[in-house]
């Protein structure tokens, strides 16, 4: 299942990140999931932002797994023109930290002259509302566990002279790679009406099960777990936290929400659904999987122009061998 979700009022951002880019902005920020922060990268930044210095901020780290989170800022570090810090809403001073960030990609601007512009871009639920609310000292904006809240730019003062503005989260109008799509259903990312819960809860079990099976077991205590496949192990812990219907029958559709709930809460303890290295992998499968796709499109519409030309006509044909 290719899980895909850009409703019309992110395509109203994607335009006005493009008039703000034009209006002048010196660094931009992209606030990334700290346990997805491959999948949680918007591809279509790079291209809205004009290569601007970037800022990754990995939010939410203390819901991520440290050491995979220490691989990603080293990742993101070495890329040109980037740095990468983590925080969490328990940070001291957060506003502090990503002053001191900005002014180190952007060393010439400053000043009340020349005042150090931001742009801080990030996908639906990532906790961006949140972070502004703690950067601007009071609720500036609406917050909530639902993708989609935030609808209109922002402008907050972050020092004398920085001026952060803020956009609504956005997602991209097609997501390439088939798990990152997984990802950020089962982050919370993806809008409830584009995606199954009982198929994402399935990959994300597949995944837990592989990387973190003693987090699985600490939590929901199942004998001959191990021995089960995925949908086994889902109606298992559906029968444990009382997702049943009439007859005895296991609610997969409630046992799916209650594990994708519990991931998004940290219930399960620290964990991350990527590395680097893996998501770099998938990147590549799905870049490779799209151009054989155009390969087969162009083919296709090569066959059918030339059905569509009239073959030569005797004159032209004796023409040609004169």
């Amino acid at each position: 299942m290719a899980i895909q979700w850009f409703p019309g009022h992110m395509n109203t951002t994607r335009n006005a990140i493009r008039e703000r880019m034009k209006g002048g902005i010196d660094v931009v920020i992209e606030l990334l999931d700290a346990r997805l922060p491959g999948s949680s990268a918007n591809p279509l930044l790079s291209t809205l932002t004009d290569g601007r210095p970037t800022l990754k901020l990995l939010n939410k780290q203390d819901l991520a797994d440290p050491e995979r989170t220490a691989a990603w800022l080293t990742y993101y570090n070495a890329l040109p023109e980037t740095r990468a810090i983590a925080l969490d809403t328990s940070m001291v001073a957060p506003a502090k930290a990503l002053v001191a960030a900005c002014r180190q990609l952007a060393p010439l601007r400053g000043g009340m002259a020349k005042p150090l512009r931001v742009l801080i871009c990030g996908i639906p639920n990532v906790g961006k509302s949140t972070l502004i609310n703690i950067l601007s000292g009071r609720k500036a904006t609406k917050t909530g566990d639902e993708p989609g809240i935030t609808k209109v730019e922002q402008k907050i003062v972050l020092d004398n002279d920085v001026y952060l503005f803020d956009t609504p989260g956005m997602l991209w109008p097609r997501i390439h790679i088939e798990q990152s799509g997984y990802n950020l259903a089962a982050s919370g990312a993806v809008g409830r009406n584009a995606f199954n819960e009982e198929e994402v809860a399935l990959e994300l079990l597949a995944i837990l099960r592989r990387d973190y099976a003693d987090r699985v077991q600490a939590r929901y205590a199942i004998a001959d777990a191990e021995g089960m496949d995925d949908e086994t192990l889902l109606a298992a812990i559906g029968r444990k936290r009382g997702a049943m219907l009439s007859g005895g029958r296991v609610n997969l559709q409630k046992a799916a929400e209650v594990l994708m709930y519990e991931f998004r809460q940290g219930v399960l303890g620290r964990i991350s659904l990527e590395d680097p290295a893996q998501f770099l992998q998938w990147r590549a499968q799905a870049e490779l999987a799209d151009a054989k796709r155009q390969e087969k499109l162009a083919l296709r519409k090569a066959k059918g122009k030339a059905r569509r030309e009239p073959p030569p006509t005797p004159d032209e044909g004796a023409g040609a061998d004169t």
